[in-house]
């Protein structure tokens, strides 16, 4: 789980920086998203190192989710009654609202893939043709549809957060004082650089600070 988890983290802080370019305008976005489909051209053909990337973080995705499961079922099957100790509860919570929040997540993640990649669906007020930049434009025009984001970020900022810490854990990063200080920093800035440096190109369009001509 904590490797599966890694993958991720790597893969959403290079998301995080790449949906900035949007602040360069709607054709250094664009720039952008076809630079993305060009990497390790001719050795792969056009979009083909984005598409076995896609299928690694599928890969990634079920056995974080199998990984995730198993862990909950064990847990249930060696805790036959509820814990008593208050600190012990509070990590039960915890570990819900990770696995709750995990759920949220993944339907975000579906609707984010029907919307910017996969249909690609514009409920904006603006033509956007086969621009990326101008569909992410068009798209966060909407309110609702940054409402949307926002609350996902912030799931997705909890979820990095324990993640990230509980990750270091696992791996035996944690064996002192001060490397739980250090992981607890880490984990910190990570889940905060990565759930505001999202919610800004869209609360920026959103608020008419970058626009589409």
């Amino acid at each position: 789980m904590a490797l599966s988890g890694a993958l991720f983290v790597f893969y959403v802080v290079l998301h995080m920086y790449g949906n900035l370019k949007i602040f360069g305008g709607v054709e250094a976005f664009d720039e952008y998203a076809l630079h993305l489909r060009t990497i390790l051209m001719p050795i792969l053909p056009f979009g083909g190192f984005l598409w076995l990337f896609r299928a690694l973080l599928v890969v990634a995705l079920f056995a974080h989710a199998y990984a995730a499961f198993y862990l909950w079922s064990r847990a249930n099957g060696a805790r036959t009654t509820r814990y008593v100790a208050k600190q012990a509860a509070r990590a039960t919570i915890r570990s819900r609202m990770m696995r709750w929040g995990g759920v949220a997540l993944l339907l975000f993640l579906v609707w984010h893939l029907l919307q910017f990649t996969i249909l690609k669906i514009n409920v904006g007020p603006d033509a956007v043709g086969d621009s990326a930049g101008k569909l992410v434009i068009s798209s966060f025009q909407v309110w609702w549809v940054v409402l949307i984001y926002v609350l996902a970020l912030a799931a997705l900022g909890m979820h990095l957060w324990h993640g990230v810490w509980s990750a270091s854990q696992t791996l035996g990063w944690t064996n002192s004082a001060k490397s739980r200080r250090t992981a607890k920093a880490t984990a910190t800035v990570i889940a905060l650089v990565t759930a505001v440096g999202f919610a800004l190109p869209p609360l920026a369009i959103l608020f008419g600070i970058v626009k589409g001509n």
